[in-house]
């Protein structure tokens, strides 16, 4: 109670107090007394308003010129975005006519085994019994690196799937028995290529996102069973068990795959069938 009346009585530290009567003993703590001081001081509050509103004006004026320039910008981003989609259109159109014609071509010089080729070149869209493997992130994913972590660094610590991971799944369906298969609407090829770019994996420079849908085509039963049983099945078991990555595979009676956006030709023989050219 002593200590709340001593700060109540005594509000104004000493020190503040000695220093305020010495400045008014001196003559120095007052106002402008002279007609001379006065006048600076009203000059400098004049000048001070002065600032403050030149300021606050040139703020008004500027604000319709910043809304007028952001408006401008996010109108050359639309007709910039349109015309880029006008592109890609085009760029879409010029794939399905390159591979309409390389499907032509095939057709009319690859005689009775021109289908077969077309098929497993990725040239031509396919359907048929097969499988549908889905995988997908762990569900505590989006948590960081605890718990179900791997032992390595990167987006892996997550419980992600990885551009390896699919990798194995993919060969491993090819080793079990698939005629053809895609993942998430991407045609696979002899030449296509599972890469890692940041958190994202690509599938031929393209990047797809999770769930990972990969449709096989063949004999759907034995399929299932032999990927399953396969060495790549059991590792994609092991993430399952382990990092609580989501895994599901289903026999499916008709899958439907589209073709290749594009196929290359790297290498090329003469054929030696006489009457061809």
């Amino acid at each position: 109670m002593s200590l709340l009346t001593n700060v109540m009585d005594h509000s104004l530290d000493d020190g503040y107090a000695e220093a305020a009567a010495r400045k008014k003993a001196d003559g120095t703590g007052a106002l402008p007394k002279t007609l001379r001081a006065k006048l600076g001081l009203a000059a400098g509050l004049v000048l001070a308003a002065l600032v403050v509103t030149v300021g606050a004006a040139q703020a008004r004026i500027a604000a319709p010129v910043v809304a007028k320039e952001r408006e401008e910008l996010i109108d050359r981003i639309d007709r910039e975005t349109s015309v880029a989609d006008k592109l890609e259109g085009s760029i879409d159109k010029l794939r399905d006519d390159v591979s309409a014609r390389q499907r032509e071509a095939l057709k009319k010089h690859g005689g009775d085994q021109g289908e077969l080729v077309g098929i497993l070149a990725g040239a031509v869209e396919v359907h048929g019994p097969g499988v549908k493997l889905v995988v997908d992130d762990a569900k505590e994913a989006e948590q960081g690196g605890d718990g179900d972590a791997r032992e390595t660094s990167g987006f892996s610590d997550t419980g992600r799937v990885r551009d390896r991971d699919m990798q194995r799944v993919v060969n491993g369906l090819w080793e079990s028995g698939a005629e053809a298969i895609s993942i998430n609407g991407q045609r696979l090829t002899a030449l296509s290529a599972i890469r890692a770019a940041g958190d994202a994996i690509l599938v031929d420079n393209k990047p797809l996102v999770p769930p990972y849908t990969v449709l096989a085509v063949g004999d759907g039963e034995r399929l299932s069973t032999e990927f399953q049983n396969s060495g790549d099945g059991q590792y994609l078991d092991a993430l399952r068990k382990n990092f609580h990555i989501r895994t599901g595979i289903s026999v499916e009676d008709d899958v439907r795959l589209p073709a290749a956006p594009s196929v290359i030709v790297r290498t090329a023989q003469p054929s030696t069938e006489k009457g061809t050219s």
